[in-house]
């Protein structure tokens, strides 16, 4: 078949920008990759990154350096992220409030799926009720006994709005019919310290940061957000226990910027894979209750897809706001 100049010449362009990509892929990565973190240090994004990013630094052997972009439920760091080079040196982590902003923002300044590539589900994590031990029950059930009597006078702390930390003790609510007050902190390092202060009666927080906590005796863990109990905590019982059918998870992935080369985010795709399960690494995480998965990236587009979808359902039935 004979084709015309305009169609030779777009096919000649077309391969022109493949050897590119695959020049790009095979020299990557040859300078310090950023890797954004949505909220401030302390937290669970930055137990896992950094373990993470030291293990990518010594198999690459050039610097990952962690920016912390903390504010508005993670929006101000995944808009940054639409904003970057889409070259592969500057990812983002996400964690699930990426998939549930579109539900509770008017609008955000980038399109969740359109603006980035995604690279891997690195890990997931339950959650851990969690609360000071001044706060009067111990269980589930005496927890929702004391919210009925004494209306909003329990208070719960999150990570900030639209924070999985908010939406499941919204969720809660909602399930349980109790009324507790909202407040919201700029990450979840931040709202454990407001924790262990008595500031707030309790936390749905990260099973990862509160966990040393709970261990030191200085909060109490009064149950568990996942479809079984934590090997870390056999003996706390699952909020599913009291009220069937309440699971929330956690999730942590890694995301780069749409129009990055696929052959570069396939490479840094499997770099993350080969660095989580890496003995000592996955050792660590598994330490902070952190499951660790290591997905491809067509995994964790379809994984984002579902949460998308769930969080939808999950907020319109919360009735969750972010003002």
């Amino acid at each position: 078949m004979i084709r015309s100049l305009p169609a030779r010449m777009a096919a000649v362009a077309t391969g022109l920008l493949c050897l590119g990509a695959a020049h790009a892929a095979q020299g990557y990565p040859d300078k310090p990759i950023t890797l954004l973190i949505p909220y401030p240090p302390g937290g669970s994004a930055d137990m896992l990154a950094r373990p993470l990013g030291a293990q990518l630094q010594k198999m690459w052997g050039q610097p990952v350096v962690l920016e912390y972009k903390p504010g508005a439920g993670g929006t101000i760091a995944s808009a940054q992220l639409a904003r970057a080079k889409p070259d592969g040196y500057t990812v983002l982590m996400v964690l699930a409030a990426h998939a549930i902003n579109p539900s509770l923002y008017p609008s955000l300044p980038y399109d969740t799926r359109r603006d980035f590539a995604p690279v891997s589900l690195a890990a997931t994590l339950p959650m851990l009720v969690a609360a000071p031990l001044s706060t009067q029950a111990d269980t589930i059930p005496e927890l929702i006994a004391y919210a009925k009597d004494h209306p909003g006078k329990l208070s719960f702390a999150s990570a900030g709005n639209g924070n999985t930390s908010h939406l499941a003790a919204e969720m809660f609510k909602q399930r349980t019919g109790t009324n507790m007050m909202h407040v919201p902190y700029k990450g979840s390092g931040p709202a454990v310290v407001a924790l262990l202060g008595g500031e707030v009666s309790l936390m749905f927080d990260s099973i990862s940061t509160s966990l040393p906590q709970v261990r030191a005796g200085k909060l109490k863990a009064i149950a568990v957000t996942g479809e079984r109990r934590s090997a870390l905590l056999p003996d706390v019982p699952t909020v599913a226990e009291s009220v069937p059918g309440f699971v929330v998870n956690g999730w942590y992935g890694i995301l780069a910027p749409a129009g990055t080369p696929p052959a570069v985010v396939e490479t840094l795709s499997k770099g993350i894979a080969e660095a989580l399960r890496a003995p000592e690494v996955k050792a660590q995480l598994n330490g902070y209750g952190y499951e660790v998965v290591g997905s491809t990236p067509e995994a964790f587009g379809r994984h984002i897809d579902r949460e998308l979808a769930a969080w939808k359902e999950a907020v319109a039935v919360s009735g969750a706001k972010v003002n």
